[in-house]
């Protein structure tokens, strides 16, 4: 008897050993009571019936983080990548996520494979390139929505990365060279339009204020010498050009130095007189462009003729003589 009495305490203690079951937070226990469900169970110690009359599988509630393989698509425009992602998802029923799908985690694998390549090979490059957010909205929505009827509960689906062709990324390389050479024609075009606006400012101010030329000269000249090269500049005014065209034409006519002399010395008075009749309207900013052009043009043009004239009397009268 007390032998019996021995084997009983001795079963029933293993039976309650394998009865107990702790299960942790995270952690629920879908039961089945002779293969029919039972109520979930958990967390924390839940007892089952021994001797296999309930049985447990355990399901986890937290967050999984699946990688979905690389997936070579073909997109909308006809260029061939290969696209990979990351899908984050939970379990939100245990039950059905037991009782629904055989392994709900190879499921949802296979699920996102498909919904992978099917989405993607219907958006062009250029989309799938700049748009990943949009994409990653829908890959979520539709496998969401596949996944609802096992409990599973999607909550983020992330495009990890889309390989290229080599020959495609020399492509996109090149027109992404050729955009940034644009925009530095339009900055440098930019530039010179500015620059020319400041340049016109210079001018009138020096236009004003003549002494600040000469000033600006001198500037320049002692920056030229701090190079300690042997060459020095000496900038003529470009209002002698007509004079000096006009000395030109009266020396090649056969005229005296003296002569010349008085040519050149008239056309600059005439020339100073219309600039200093200009000088005040130009001051008052009244005056047109290009008056003093006008006066060494009529200066250029007249300087000649009379010392031309002059020129051939003597050649007249030694013929006559």
């Amino acid at each position: 008897m007390e032998t019996f009495l021995a084997l009983v305490a001795i079963g029933g203690a293993a039976a309650l050993a394998t009865s107990l079951r702790i299960l942790r937070e995270y952690e629920r226990a879908v039961v089945f009571r002779l293969g029919r469900v039972r109520p979930i169970r958990g967390p924390g110690l839940i007892f089952l019936v021994p001797f296999g009359v309930e049985r447990m599988q355990r399901v986890g509630l937290r967050i999984v983080a699946m990688d979905v393989p690389p997936q070579d698509v073909i997109t909308r425009d006809n260029v061939s990548v290969k696209v990979n992602a990351v899908l984050y998802f939970r379990v939100a029923n245990p039950s059905r996520a037991v009782l629904e799908v055989e392994d709900y985690l190879y499921a949802t694998s296979q699920l996102a494979q498909t919904t992978l390549r099917a989405v993607i090979g219907q958006a062009e490059l250029d989309e799938l390139l700049g748009e990943r957010k949009k994409f990653n909205e829908i890959l979520r929505k539709i496998i969401d929505e596949g996944t609802d009827v096992w409990g599973i509960d999607v909550t983020a689906v992330e495009v990890k990365d889309v390989d290229l062709p080599q020959e495609m990324k020399r492509m996109i390389a090149r027109q992404a060279e050729a955009e940034r050479e644009r925009r530095a024609k339009v900055i440098n075009a930019e530039g010179e339009f500015q620059a020319a606006g400041r340049l016109r400012d210079a001018a009138r101010v020096l236009s004003s204020q003549p002494a600040s030329l000469q000033l600006r000269f001198l500037q320049t000249a002692s920056e030229i010498a701090a190079e300690h090269n042997s060459t020095t500049l000496f900038p003529l005014p470009l209002d002698l050009a007509p004079l000096w065209g006009a000395a030109r034409a009266v020396g090649g006519a056969g005229t005296s130095t003296e002569e010349a002399a008085e040519a050149t010395e008239g056309a600059m008075e005439r020339a100073i007189e219309g600039d200093a009749a200009s000088r005040p309207r130009i001051e008052a900013g009244e005056a047109e462009p290009g008056v003093p052009e006008r006066a060494l043009e009529k200066a250029e043009l007249s300087a000649p003729e009379p010392a031309l004239e002059k020129a051939e009397l003597p050649t007249k009268g030694g013929a006559n003589d």
